[in-house]
């Protein structure tokens, strides 16, 4: 019998977000009869290990699509799939769709069933997190995730749109955990050449390649007791992965020439704007990785999804620029206006523009007639345009000058990889090899290695 004379704790009541209770019954395939739930509103759909809806069928991609449930609705979006994700007959990309829709995959066919009940999603009540900023419900549910998150060492994969914030998300969340006082080390996997990721990661011995003249810590030792950021992990190269999948794993690493392994003390946090489950499908990156990697999965939602977070963000992000006053209704309005597909990054660009440009005032308000974001690019542009030669000198001189920018742009992201530079531009080797050889020779500084361009594998 229970013992009356204890004391119960009464429940809190945390803010939640109702969504329909919902789950999947496989009516056609190899697996038909399967039926699985959707306690937290997201279900990947594929034949792989890791899905919560796994179908025995060939002819269905390893992660097929993924579900979210809404409060009225389930948003169904392809992961990138061989075979297509199908919806009464029409190819879906992405949408949204009712209870009782019938969605092919492969020769499988799963039927979206409302139960009865619904299904409470766990909301933060902060409007801010760290360094995110931002109270609609897309970010409230971001940040309850990020609270369970913090006090763990589970690894995180942060996902999102170019722009939406994934890196301030990733010092948000090591900034609450019991590391914050450890380092944070952040990393760049698309931007450093594949001959040097491995050492960049785990280190080097003396003498283990050509320039290697002492030994050398990798991000993992540098951050131990901390945490590592390892973003843009899309863009790692396959070579690598078992060696990151093994850190991960064994929380030891083992230096480059190295025959001995290393234990090291960090909580990785990982972050890509490109979709994993599709590189998955693609070959690219390995399952295990992935699912490695998506420990606890955090979706940072586009600027086009939070709209009533813009404001509060222009407002942030003003201030922090030494922005005197409040912004005025009316610039405020004219932002909410805009579609901002750079996200987050463009709003707090155009905001820094407009303070350096002056057209907003000290007091917050417009200063005189504020141009469309376009109007004020054209301006720019227009003062680089050689007005006093013919349009057709002047189109090769403007083609010559972008080639300048766009190619060294590329080659410092990759740090003079010119390799890694064309497989990012789309072009062969020898095509970049040409622009680089032909920049160079007008005095341009690419900080190619000229061995390089004399290079014509």
């Amino acid at each position: 019998m229970p013992n009356d004379d204890v004391t119960r704790p009464v429940a809190s009541e945390a803010p939640t977000l109702r969504v329909l209770s919902v789950t999947l019954l496989v009516v056609d395939g190899p697996s038909r009869g399967t039926r699985v739930a959707l306690p937290d509103g997201v279900a990947r759909v594929g034949t792989a290990h890791g899905n919560e809806l796994r179908l025995a069928d060939p002819t269905v991609s390893r992660v097929h699509c993924e579900l979210r449930v809404r409060s009225g609705s389930v948003v169904v979006r392809d992961c990138g799939s061989t075979n297509g994700t199908f919806v009464e007959g029409v190819r879906l990309r992405e949408g949204e769709v009712r209870p009782g829709a019938l969605v092919r995959v492969g020769s499988s066919t799963f039927r979206i069933e409302e139960t009865a009940g619904a299904t409470y999603l766990p909301l933060s009540d902060r409007t801010s997190f760290g360094e995110c900023v931002g109270s609609s419900l897309e970010m409230r549910r971001v940040y309850a995730t990020l609270e369970r998150a913090a006090p763990t060492t589970s690894t995180v994969l942060i996902e999102g749109e170019t722009g939406t914030g994934k890196d301030v998300a990733a010092r948000s969340l090591h900034a609450n955990s019991p590391r914050a006082s450890g380092p944070f080390v952040p990393i760049d996997c698309g931007a450093i050449p594949l001959t040097l990721i491995e050492s960049e990661l785990f280190g080097h011995v003396r003498g283990a390649f050509s320039g290697a003249v002492s030994d050398r810590r990798g991000v993992f030792e540098e951050a131990a007791g901390g945490t590592v950021f390892l973003d843009e992990i899309g863009e790692l190269p396959m070579q690598v992965q078992p060696k990151l999948l093994r850190a991960i794993e064994q929380r030891a690493i083992r230096r480059v020439g190295s025959n001995t392994e290393r234990p090291v003390d960090v909580r990785i946090i990982a972050a890509t704007n490109r979709s994993l489950a599709q590189c998955v499908n693609e070959g690219t990156f390995r399952e295990d990785l992935y699912y490695r990697l998506a420990v606890i999965d955090v979706t940072i939602p586009p600027l086009r999804s939070r709209r009533e977070d813009i404001a509060t963000l222009a407002k942030h992000f003003y201030a922090r620029l030494g922005g005197r006053g409040e912004l005025a209704p009316e610039f405020l309005a004219m932002l909410a206006a805009r579609s901002w597909p750079g996200n987050v990054r463009e709003l707090r660009n155009f905001i820094e523009r407009s303070v350096s440009l002056g057209l907003v005032d000290q007091g917050g308000a417009p200063s005189g007639k504020l141009p469309p974001e376009e109007d004020v690019a054209a301006e720019t542009l227009e003062r680089l345009v050689e007005l006093e030669v013919p349009l057709k000198d002047a189109r090769q001189a403007w083609t010559e000058r972008f080639e300048t920018v766009y190619v060294r742009g590329m080659l410092r992201k990759t740090r003079g990889n010119l390799t890694r530079a064309a497989e990012l531009a789309g072009v062969n080797r020898r095509f970049m090899q040409r622009i680089v050889s032909r920049l160079a020779s007008r005095g341009a500084d690419l900080g190619v290695d000229p061995g390089d361009l004399d290079d014509e594998d």
